[in-house]
């Protein structure tokens, strides 16, 4: 299981687990958010944060609002 750091209002830096594969959250949020296709989600070696940052802009969320989304995703 991979794991990531979060931020919220209640836990800094709280740990999450992530259960669901990154192909599984790709095809969750092309389906919430009919904006995005494929090539929002394609990244090269260390710039998964431009990625997230571009996801963020075209969604107009926060950094903050995007990572939420990302862990609302795990509950599903």
């Amino acid at each position: 299981m991979k794991r990531i750091k979060i931020q919220d209002k209640e836990k800094k830096n709280d740990d999450m687990q992530i259960t669901r594969s990154w192909r599984e959250q790709k095809v969750m949020l092309k389906r919430r958010f009919s904006i995005l296709n494929d090539s929002d989600f394609e990244f090269k070696e260390g710039q998964r944060e431009n990625m997230l940052m571009d996801l963020a802009i075209k969604l107009k969320k926060t950094r903050a609002e995007l990572e939420l989304l990302f862990a609302e995703l795990q509950t599903y």
